[in-house]
């Protein structure tokens, strides 16, 4: 019987820890691991110090590298993912090629780890667009964002100034569930922008609404907290939009379920949105 608690005591360790779902068939020991590397000689203790000349003189005559500088491979091959979502992206027309375009794209690890691509909800002429940060556990498995109880909360605040959800286009800045709900990397962020760029260039919106400070400072560049934000209009704008696009922040609801207070601003927030909507 205390065996049996004590195991039921790590397992919900783990839940309040947010390892709420395996990705692997077996459960590995990292202890072992970490125990075998600090014994075994690796194949890089043994590698020559020194790499051939012809190869450092390529490193160091490359292109926008100082001659002599040292080249973190993990930013050139980030680089070159950013690119690749860049050029995959651009040539989306519609959401469905995004789609196709993001079911391709291999340059973001979150991808190995979840269980649905999570890109949009909604009508793709939405004059309302809807940018969160990061599909859930409830989003990952369904493929849709905002499914939650964040989302049944969302959907309670648009109605209450007589919006529908299915008026709305919904998305995040990144399309696939970061383990235990952490917050995306600057990496897996930079990887996923390029999509969400073109997504909004796609729908031309007449309203974004970024949900959360980590979405408001990926899509308006703004580094101050979402109290500070919300409640204020921005303006966004790429080269390919024939106009600026007002934009403004917004509680996220998960937050707001936690939070209960700041609802009353939320609510005024949203009021605010609607007008602007209206006035349109």
């Amino acid at each position: 019987m205390e065996q049996d608690q004590n195991l039921s005591a790590v397992l919900q360790w783990h839940i309040d820890a947010g390892c709420d779902e395996c990705v692997a068939e077996e459960p590995v020991d990292r202890f072992a691991v970490s125990a075998q590397m600090m014994t075994e000689p690796t194949a890089a203790a043994s590698a020559p110090a020194r790499a051939p000349a012809s190869q450092s003189r390529a490193a160091d005559t490359s292109p926008g590298v100082s001659r002599g500088a040292k080249v973190d491979p993990r930013e050139v091959d980030n680089n070159r993912q950013v690119k690749s979502a860049m050029d995959l992206a651009g040539a989306a027309e519609t959401i469905d090629d995004l789609r196709d375009a993001l079911a391709a794209f291999e340059g973001c690890p979150l991808k190995k780890t979840a269980t649905n691509l999570v890109l949009s909800d909604g009508p793709g002429d939405a004059r309302l667009m809807l940018i969160g940060e990061a599909p859930g556990a409830d989003e990952d498995r369904q493929g849709i964002p905002f499914v939650g109880p964040s989302g049944k909360l969302l959907n309670a605040m648009l109605e209450s100034v007589g919006l529908k959800r299915e008026e709305v286009l919904i998305s995040n800045t990144v399309f696939w569930r970061p383990p235990g709900n952490r917050t995306p990397t600057t990496q897996e962020s930079a990887v996923c922008h390029p999509f969400i760029e073109r997504l909004v260039e796609i729908v031309d919106p007449q309203v974004l609404v970024c949900i959360g400070a980590p979405a408001t400072h990926t899509m308006l560049g703004q580094t101050q907290g979402i109290s500070r934000l919300r409640g204020k209009w921005f303006t966004f704008q790429t080269p390919k939009l024939s106009h600026p696009i007002d934009a403004t922040a917004l509680f996220h609801p998960a937050y707001l379920l936690r939070t209960p207070i700041k609802k009353r601003d939320a609510w005024a927030d949203i009021r605010m949105i609607k007008k602007r909507l209206d006035e349109a």
